[in-house]
């Protein structure tokens, strides 16, 4: 997919996006994951070769943007959040777009307050079929500015493919994730849906397919991750794995090759075809890009890594989870939580809270950093921290030399 989006100026950079125009340049196959550097002589920043907007995300902004020039004095709204970067949605409600629910699922404002003349976006990660009929049957228009990732949909359609097959639909994913929340709804229309969030959830799957495991340990094991009536005595004789695009690349293909080792154990190899369906093309070109990059960034090595991101983006944290099993590793939203070199603030994945850390700047010079974000982060955050850190030392080179190798390409 090649088509170029029309995305504000203000989300691009003279400083980061000139870095990715000049690698597009010299590596248009985007073959080569070695990261690019910005040295500024004290402090040098190893960018990684694929970060920031993905191809879904660009399309939701230029879609959300283009429903705001098109509808001046309508109300407009978003079904939740439409990409998980406060950036952007802070934007987008600072000019009129209204949040209809959290991300969690709370409603923030009734669906019976809407109106046929009222402007309703689905999000990037899309909508259940349940929440698209409602709104229809309301006469709310929920095509014209539908923002779903494309990617997102061809998961929904190879789930509705193998469904009709007669095989069982296994997510990987978060089960509240809206992505997951959408692709569960339009899975089970189907076929039996079930989600797993991780290998220790896919190992219990696989106990329950080779008949170590019985259906109650299914239902306690799963509860509230299964469609109705699900029956894993027959629903778990015929499946095909998907994945929440965010979701580790890795893992969704580990998760497929448990299940499929599971099959094996239990049907033999001859007929393996008739019990696990082939759902490789369904993951995410962007999802894996980023997380290749990030691991050719964390083997050319650095003395701490910032992650610029939205903490309730799942792609972005799982890039912090690869980059924090070999160096320091913080998770930021943008400049303003990089307070100084004596103090951060940053995302706690494992205690799902923000804190502080005093002196988290090595002394040394010059100091290697990690950069790298999520797929819904702005460039401009990036130039943002940046310049922020680049304040606090002597010696800092101009912009302009820094970015003297990559003077082909124009910002």
């Amino acid at each position: 997919m090649a088509r170029q989006f029309d995305v504000p100026l203000f989300y691009r950079s003279p400083l980061i996006s000139r870095v990715k125009a000049a690698r597009r340049i010299s590596d248009p196959r985007k073959k080569d994951l070695t990261p690019s550097v910005l040295d500024f002589g004290p402090i040098r920043y190893k960018i990684a070769r694929h970060f920031g907007f993905c191809y879904g995300v660009e399309q939701a902004i230029e879609i959300a943007y283009r429903a705001l020039d098109e509808n001046p004095g309508k109300r407009i709204f978003l079904l939740s959040e439409m990409i998980h970067n406060p950036r952007v949605n802070d934007d987008l409600q600072a000019r009129g777009i209204r949040f209809l629910r959290t991300t969690s699922g709370e409603q923030l404002i009734p669906f019976d307050t809407l109106t046929p003349d009222d402007v309703v976006l689905i999000p990037a990660f899309g909508a259940s079929v349940e929440i698209e009929a409602d709104l229809r049957r309301r006469g709310l228009d929920t095509t014209t500015y539908d923002t779903t990732c494309p990617f997102v949909e061809k998961v929904w359609k190879k789930s509705q493919q193998i469904g009709q097959q007669a095989y069982t639909v296994v997510v990987h994913g978060k089960r509240n994730h809206e992505e997951t929340q959408a692709t569960f709804s339009h899975a089970r229309q189907a076929a039996p849906v079930v989600v797993v969030l991780n290998m220790d959830e896919a190992r219990d799957l696989a106990r329950v397919i080779r008949g170590e495991a019985d259906a109650g340990f299914f239902h306690r094991r799963f509860a509230g991750k299964y469609s109705d009536g699900f029956d894993p005595d027959r629903d778990l004789a015929r499946i095909g794995v998907v994945n929440q695009t965010t979701m580790l690349a890795t893992e969704t293909q580990a998760i497929a090759s448990l299940l499929r080792d599971a099959m094996v154990s239990r049907y033999g190899a001859a007929g393996l075809d008739a019990h696990f369906a082939d759902t490789n093309d369904t993951l995410c070109y962007a999802t894996n890009e980023n997380q290749s990059a990030t691991r050719a960034l964390i083997d050319d090595g650095a003395d701490v890594a910032l992650i610029v991101g939205g903490f309730n983006s799942s792609n972005t944290t799982h890039l912090v989870e690869l980059c924090e099993e070999v160096m320091p590793t913080y998770f930021v939203r943008g400049a303003e939580d990089v307070h100084g070199p004596n103090r951060i603030s940053h995302f706690d994945l494992h205690r799902h809270a923000e804190t502080e850390s005093l002196d988290w700047l090595p002394a040394h010079r010059p100091l290697d950093i990690l950069l790298t974000a999520g797929a819904s982060c702005p460039d401009s955050l990036l130039d943002e921290v940046v310049r922020r850190i680049n304040g606090w030392f002597d010696g800092v080179r101009a912009e302009e030399e820094a970015l003297a190798p990559f003077a082909e390409a124009a910002p």
